[in-house]
């Protein structure tokens, strides 16, 4: 007897995210709109459509540029390989201008009965989480609206002007019941369209944001709301540039890990990696690791091969011996250190330049030879920093310091060599039980370090990812606090407190 015909399946609903860059930077104080600033090595707007380009859930992207500023996003997506961007279009004089414009775009070719979900982003909000995106999609299959706010830890107080006299307060509402909005605002397309149609007929018709117009000109419609993140901040004002550009360099990026074995093997299998440090410790936990995978690894020390990495010939002589042996160098790693504790006013020009050469001027020299072979496998260089790279502490002066230009060193690279298709990253594990440590620092509690194990699986997975230009925080895990609770806004903040008390 044959199965009966299953249902058909429910055609998944298409979103589109409207990128909206209108706006000009005239209060940054700038010639140029404010969505080609860089920031952390990149414009404002790519690292906002890049945040579209990975979200599973958004299938295109319309960007609404600046008059005059089209040509300017279209390089920047073009050279970035932004897929998902379809369509970069000329806004209008007004946001509500550019949000009509969007929204005539987005009926075009449209098929009977089709009402795609649409996210209005301000391109300015260059960190916006994946969660947010997720949420307000998943919450568009029950509402036609939908906004994104945070509670205002502010209190709200209103005002009027008296004259010369200034400002007087005259209210002050209950902030509980407060809230400050981000974006995205989500919309079924023809809720949102068909609010603007009747605003038309309004000739004081004027709004700041969209879900403005809903609850007007819509009053019967809900507007959900999604909680936001203290971390989507709007870079409007000259300080937002410091602000944004400083939560770039301390918020951690999770590597995605693999899915079982068989998938490191096949990711590893006929690779070449090059292991500097890789006498003991991380990096000889990372060979040993990817040898276990198939990988073909090179792990070379002062101890073991007798490699010094401030030494530049020995640094080529490594890498030519592993590309001429095996064709390819895949991946670079450089896990070689030294951890030297004291006041700079008595530390002996020895003991600095040794710490110049190898935890600074090494990993330059290792970066230069390393190119021209990653180059033509499109690989990546993998660095690594302390906890105290963001702030250098009391007699850690030296390795502070020169583990802060490892961050630098990474994000400069990353961008400079993203054009060539190589990857550059830096993992910054929490205190580890190494012998390094165990060496300045004697025996410590058990139960109090990460295993150097921990780090070398996480450092695998980063060499694996498609991330460039990223610090990856290497943390133990808080029994406390179920996977993945914490946002953003809380995981850097609590990077920082933390980094108060770390090496």
């Amino acid at each position: 007897m044959s199965a009966p015909p299953s249902a058909p399946r429910e055609a998944k609903t298409r979103t589109t995210a409207v990128v909206l860059a209108g706006g000009t930077g005239q209060r940054v104080g700038l010639a140029i709109p404010k969505q080609l600033l860089k920031i952390a090595g990149k414009a404002v707007i790519e690292h906002t459509l890049t945040i579209f380009e990975r979200a599973d859930c958004v299938d295109d992207v319309i960007v609404l540029m600046a008059p005059g500023f089209v040509a300017d996003v279209e390089k920047i997506v073009a050279k970035a390989g932004l897929t998902k961007v379809t369509r970069i279009i000329e806004g209008g004089a007004t946001r509500n201008e550019t949000t009509e414009r969007a929204i005539r775009a987005l009926g075009e070719g449209l098929a009977d009965g089709e009402d795609p979900n649409v996210l209005f982003h301000d391109a300015v909000r260059p960190l916006l989480s994946q969660r947010v995106i997720k949420d307000c999609v998943a919450a568009l299959d029950r509402y036609q609206a939908v906004d994104v706010a945070i509670p205002s830890a502010d209190t709200i107080i209103v005002t009027r002007t008296h004259g010369e006299d200034g400002e007087f307060i005259t209210d002050v509402p209950d902030r509980s019941r407060l809230r400050r909005g981000q974006t995205p605002q989500a919309f079924k397309l023809s809720t949102i369209r068909r609010a603007y149609e009747i605003a038309a007929g309004d000739p004081n018709f004027q709004a700041t944001d969209d879900c403005s117009v809903v609850l007007k000109y819509l009053p019967d419609v809900p507007i959900h709301v999604v909680p936001g993140d203290e971390y989507n901040m709007k870079v409007t004002q000259p300080v937002d540039v410091f602000i944004a550009d400083k939560l770039f360099q301390l918020a951690s990026t999770a590597a995605p890990a693999q899915a079982d074995e068989d998938a490191y093997r096949a990711l590893l299998s006929g690779r070449t990696l090059v292991v500097f440090g890789g006498s003991y410790g991380i990096g000889a936990d990372i060979a040993a690791l990817a040898e276990r995978y198939g990988a073909r690894v090179y792990a070379l020390g002062r101890s073991t091969t007798g490699t010094h990495v401030e030494n530049p010939q020995h640094v080529e002589d490594a890498l030519a011996t592993a590309y001429g042996e095996t064709g390819r160098v895949d991946y670079v790693i450089n896990t070689a250190g030294v951890l030297r504790i004291g006041k700079l006013a008595e530390t002996d020009n020895a003991t600095i330049q040794e710490a110049l050469n190898v935890n600074y001027l090494a990993p330059v020299q290792i970066a230069r030879a390393s190119y021209k072979y990653l180059v033509e496998t499109k690989g990546q260089l993998l660095l690594y920093t302390s906890s105290s790279y963001t702030r250098g502490r009391a007699e850690y002066s030296l390795y502070s310091s020169t583990k802060a230009a490892m961050v630098n060193l990474t994000q400069a690279l990353a961008d400079e060599w993203a054009a060539d298709g190589i990857r550059v990253n830096c993992v910054n594990p929490e205190r580890t039980a190494t012998p390094m440590r165990t060496k300045a620092f004697g025996q410590e509690p058990a139960g109090s370090l990460l295993s150097s194990e921990a780090v070398a699986r996480t450092s695998l997975d980063v060499l694996l990812s498609e991330l460039t230009g990223h610090v990856i925080d290497v943390r133990q895990q808080d029994p406390t606090r179920a996977a993945g609770e914490a946002s953003g806004f809380e995981q850097a903040l609590a990077a920082v407190l933390d980094r108060q008390e770390d090496v």
